[in-house]
């Protein structure tokens, strides 16, 4: 994965973290989707050394651009798939039924339990604005094996900061503010605007851990009485634990994503498109996707047109360690 930038470095070394929370700017990386090259997707979760903030274990943006986005069938496990558009809209398709358009401000949250298969066009057949944050949320022990789920949340809690910002909550909660949304740890994502000249605090729990990805314009990020840091869309920028609250503010209209919660309950092994605990997992999961099992059943109005798995790596698959 992605190693920690210059920025990170820098900040690490000039002991920011000895006498406080930590804060570490981490460089997201251009990746490919479904193995074409045809989109822009740039990845700030996982990293080398942060493979989870709370129980987020993933996170793209692809675009903004003109694409025609054709991401043909292929499974989960162990996970919550979480959309959230930006610009465009974007149809998804399951193996549970499911057959919905997502435009700006609406939430689709899609939870694997032990297997669910899905697809995600955009709309129409020519190249369109297309801009969006996919994320994966890890599912505890307690409901990774179970049924798969689907929901859409076209209406979602907004809030007041100060100086006319306003914070969305998108999953989990956020200053008491709950989403409607379905969660299985203690967690948040939060959308947060602020508008020039503004700046805010924003209210965290200090027994979670929490990082901040830069959506829109740059946001300066107060992370102790005398350090200022600037995150843009091309950073996320790890806060850690211990913090009551976080200054945002910028000199120009920014939009900024908050994501956190209680540190994850283990560590998981992720490989593709699956998040489990064991080698043997991933395994058999490929192996049944590659058999067409039923356990990732048929995607609605699909043919035969699906991602095969990619060949798994020489070496034996592990549990992804913290070393921040």
């Amino acid at each position: 994965m992605t190693r920690l930038d210059a920025d990170a470095t820098e900040l690490h070394e000039a002991g920011t973290t000895c006498d406080g929370p930590r804060a570490l700017l981490l460089e997201s990386r251009e990746v490919p989707l479904g193995g074409v090259r045809a989109m822009s997707v740039h990845r700030a979760l996982p990293q080398r050394d942060l493979p989870l903030v709370g129980a987020w274990c993933f996170l793209d943006r692809f675009g903004p651009q003109d694409t025609r986005m054709r991401v043909e069938p292929h499974p989960h496990i162990g996970l919550q798939t979480v959309t959230w558009p930006l610009e465009g809209d974007i149809r998804h398709r399951d193996s549970i039924g499911s057959d919905v358009v997502l435009s700006r401000g609406a939430l689709n949250l899609m939870t694997s339990g032990a297997g669910i298969s899905h697809s995600e066009y955009s709309v129409g057949e020519d190249a369109v604005p297309l801009d969006a944050l996919q994320l994966w949320v890890a599912l505890p022990e307690s409901r990774r094996h179970g049924a798969a789920a689907f929901e859409r949340h076209e209406k979602l809690p907004s809030f007041p900061l100060a100086d006319g910002a306003v914070a969305t909550v998108v999953l989990g909660e956020l200053a008491g503010v709950r989403s409607p949304a379905t969660v299985h740890t203690p967690i948040v994502g939060a959308e947060i605007r602020i508008p020039a000249g503004a700046r805010v605090r924003v209210p965290l729990n200090p027994e979670w851990e929490y990082a901040i990805l830069g959506v829109e314009g740059d946001v300066e990020v107060g992370t102790d009485a005398d350090t200022r840091l600037t995150v843009d869309r091309r950073h996320l920028l790890y806060l850690g634990e211990g913090r009551s609250e976080i200054e945002v503010g910028s000199d120009a209209d920014a939009l900024l994503f908050l994501l956190g919660g209680e540190p994850f309950e283990d560590e998981i092994v992720m490989w593709w498109n699956f998040v489990g605990r064991t080698h043997e997992e991933i395994v058999q999961a490929r192996e049944e996707w590659e058999a067409g099992s039923d356990r990732f059943g048929h995607v609605v109005d699909h043919g035969d047109e699906r991602v095969p798995a990619p060949a798994l790596p020489t070496v034996r698959l592990t549990r992804r360690t913290r070393r921040v």
